[in-house]
């Protein structure tokens, strides 16, 4: 089976390089498909300087669209997600994160983080379905009917995806990976207002998921 890696990255060169290099060292991945979303510093320079398959959106559209257009641009029979900001990221874990699927016959995973720090591993207790780390295999992926203009409230509608369909996710533990808070990419002020604003997408998208049931 092919494996395609989907990072979609947005302002994110202080990290995605690393990322990249991780995925590159696995000898799983077949090939990795970096979507920048409208990015206004070096991320699509990094990228492309790394060879790995480029897909530059002229504006940013958010990650619903961006994986929806890198899953639209790959080859794989399975597909992985991660994030642009993760820190201590190892090969093992993009591993981890497909072996339920190839020997346990799990249809999707979902990567959660332990041992990093403690911000970052308590969100993951507490709401482990908003976790961006993922892998699946293609034709859930598809059957996922969604709006691509969904932003920060994708995580949540992918979620409710699998709860309604009951589709069994593996949990995988990645030990030591934390990511950036968004204080710490572009200050505490900007940062505070990019948070609150993906509170409210993701309260946006519970209450259309609670609309759409009731």
């Amino acid at each position: 089976m092919k494996v395609s890696l989907i990072i979609p990255a947005y302002n994110e060169e202080k990290t995605i390089g690393d990322v990249i290099y991780v995925a590159q060292n696995n000898p799983f991945v077949d090939e990795i498909v970096v979507v920048n979303d409208g990015s206004t510093d070096k991320t699509p320079l990094i990228a492309k300087k790394m060879g790995v398959n480029l897909i530059n959106l002229g504006e940013n559209k958010g990650k619903g669209y961006a994986l929806y257009e890198g899953v639209k641009n790959s080859i794989g029979d399975i597909v992985i997600f991660l994030d642009a900001d993760l820190i201590d990221l190892k090969t093992y874990h993009i591993t981890e994160l497909i072996r339920p699927i190839i020997e346990e016959e799990y249809l999707t995973t979902c990567g959660i983080f332990e041992k990093g720090r403690f911000a970052t591993d308590l969100s993951h207790k507490l709401t482990p379905f908003l976790s961006g780390q993922r892998a699946m295999i293609r034709s859930l992926w598809e059957n996922f009917k969604y709006d691509p203009e969904i932003r920060y409230g994708f995580e949540i509608t992918l979620s409710d995806y699998f709860w309604r369909n009951k589709i069994k996710v593996k949990y995988v533990v990645l030990e030591g990976v934390t990511q950036l808070m968004k204080e710490e990419k572009i200050g505490t002020k900007e940062g505070r207002k990019s948070r609150i604003k993906m509170y409210k997408d993701i309260a946006r998208s519970i209450f259309k998921i609670a609309k759409d049931k009731f």
